[in-house]
């Protein structure tokens, strides 16, 4: 009798799978079934759809040699039938079958030898009023980003609310504000952007670049109801505003569809989470799970966790379609490995923030650097920031985060470090990290590398560094007699301080330090600075050694200042 894999999502995981599988196993029979109409589209993709970037929806469903992945195509270029508007209803696992739903409501019972849960996610709701006014959405599906569009390219959104500053709202909210020149206002419960995902410095950039370009953020705030006229959205309540909308979004959250397992008695984890194991199998041998459902390692943690992406959801796909064919893959887990872009800029990390893995138990430390993204002499440079997360009792690194222009190569960097974030690399991993070199792409030292050697001077007590947001601390409180401001930087960029500020700003070059080492006063905590924070590090080594160690050295230097909207 022919073998029959039923999948039951049919978006990611559950389309990789179900090739995958055919492909192995040509005699088989396998039916993906999805109670949407749209199947196997690239729901990453939603906001550049939206933004105009892609132009058609059927992009975002096709090849990349531009078959549509529609009913037709699975049937005739892979060998699946996809029952497409059909709603899994139930799964008998002793008698091994799914009931399903059509369209047409007729139900039917489909007989499974392995069987695959690939339910995703759904977006959450807040639990204000207005939720269900019209134009008021949370992009949680492609019918919905059309119907987003269809409003926007029609002309009828002037003001746009994003509730949520996580990876949907600042996309959404750059789609809107980028192309269509909507009034796009953001709000945020936390107090910054992205939380959770990047130190509050980095956050500060991001939100920064992203203010350049006509978005408004509000931090700090709840939502507390959504208004409307004639069953319209018209404005959002908050704690401490109303704003006019007549497009709402809300990028709260997501939450695992785990019910149909939970009901078959598979286990599942707080939240709603499908458990699996590393061959991606829940409690039952014979049916498997992937994607957005799933619970996943953290491979730095070792605990759950949960990343709903497209390449981890296509991953685990493989995956499981492998071992539905008799073999003997595995998915350990994850890093939290992504990457935004916002307009120009990149947004990008891997693993643990500080402030995460201090709750994780670790004596985290975040060691920040800012460097020139391409070789100091190529015409074409700028500079970009990273930070690595370390362990500052066995010099583990733990996580890396970075923010630069969309072509510095900022993806790239990330990549590297999280690649071998599983292996519990050390700092000195990270110093000397091979990594390809050349003057159009990379420093012969790249930041990469730099961030590592940073690290290791900072855990070894030669390096003591100021991030932007702890000098603006310093600077806002400069009257109190404590600080003193040594610009290490040429004469002519910090000769306008020094006149400005002649009681607390001193000007010497880095190079001439130590013959105007007595200019230096020995009762202050000196705030050194300079562009990057290179030259205002030789600085401190040099007043180290002559015996001048109370001294803080500015991270990422000026630029990160000013990336970071500090002014002084």
């Amino acid at each position: 009798m022919t073998e029959r894999v039923v999948v039951i999502g049919a978006v990611a995981a559950g389309s990789k799978a179900a090739c995958r599988f055919k492909r192995l196993r040509q005699d088989a029979e396998v039916i993906l079934v999805d109670a949407d109409t749209y199947i196997s589209y690239g729901g990453c993709g939603i906001p550049y759809y939206v933004s105009g970037d892609v132009t058609d929806e059927k992009e975002l469903r096709s090849t990349s040699f531009h078959m549509v992945r529609d009913e037709a195509f699975f049937k005739n270029d892979k060998g699946v039938e996809a029952m497409t508007g059909t709603r899994a209803l139930s799964i008998d696992r002793q008698n091994k079958t799914v009931r399903v739903r059509k369209s047409d409501g007729q139900e039917t019972d489909l007989s499974y030898d392995k069987l695959m849960l690939a339910t995703g996610t759904r977006a959450k709701n807040l639990p204000i009023s207005g939720m269900d006014l019209e134009n008021v959405y949370s992009v949680g599906s492609l019918h919905q980003a059309m119907a987003i569009k269809e409003l926007v390219t029609g002309g009828q959104v002037e003001k746009a609310v994003i509730i949520g500053a996580g990876f949907i709202g600042l996309e959404m909210a750059e789609a809107l504000a980028d192309m269509w020149e909507i009034e796009t206002s953001v709000v945020e419960y936390c107090s910054q952007i992205m939380p959770g995902f990047v130190s509050r410095n980095l956050a500060q950039m991001a939100q920064r670049r992203m203010e350049e370009n006509g978005v408004t953020f509000y931090l700090n705030e709840a939502v507390e109801a959504i208004e409307g006229t004639d069953g319209r959205v018209s404005a959002v309540k908050t704690g401490s505003r109303t704003l006019e909308a007549d497009l709402v979004i809300s990028a709260v959250g997501i939450e695992p569809n785990g019910e149909l397992a939970e009901e078959a008695g598979l286990e599942v984890a707080p939240g709603g989470f499908i458990v699996v194991n590393d061959r991606m199998q829940t409690s039952d041998p014979d049916i498997y799970a992937g994607g957005d459902c799933v619970q996943v390692t953290n491979l730095i943690t070792g605990k759950p966790g949960f990343y709903p992406l497209g390449s981890i959801a296509n991953r685990q796909g493989r995956v499981i379609g492998t071992n539905m064919a008799g073999g003997d893959a595995s998915f350990k887990g994850a890093v939290g490995s992504f990457v935004v872009k916002l307009f120009d800029g990149a947004l990008a990390g891997a693993g643990l923030t500080p402030e995460r893995a201090c709750k994780e138990g670790f004596d985290a430390v975040g060691i920040q650097v800012s460097q020139f993204d391409r070789a100091h002499f190529y015409p074409e440079k700028e500079i970009i920031f990273l930070e690595l997360v370390v362990d500052q009792k066995t010099r583990r690194v733990l996580g890396i985060q970075g923010f630069g222009g969309e072509s510095s190569g900022m993806y790239a960097r990330v990549n590297a470090v999280a690649a071998i974030l599983a292996y519990q690399p050390t700092v000195e991993d990270v110093s000397n990290l091979e990594l390809a070199y050349s003057p159009p792409f990379a420093s012969a030292m790249d930041i990469v590398n730099a961030v590592g050697n940073a690290a290791e001077n900072y855990l070894e007590g030669r390096y003591k560094p100021v991030d932007a947001e702890a000098f603006a601390e310093c600077w806002n409180n400069r009257d109190c007699g404590k600080y003193f401001f040594l610009d290490c930087r040429a004469e002519a960029d910090a000769k306008p301080f020094e006149e400005k500020y002649p009681d607390i700003w001193k000007s010497i070059p880095h190079d001439q330090l130590q013959a105007r080492i007595n200019e230096v006063p020995k009762d202050k905590t000196l705030v050194l600075v300079c562009n990057t924070g290179v030259r205002s590090f030789e600085a401190q080594i040099n007043l180290a050694a002559c015996g001048i160690t109370d001294t803080l050295n500015t991270a990422t230097g000026v630029a990160g200042m000013k990336e970071c909207g500090i002014r002084f």
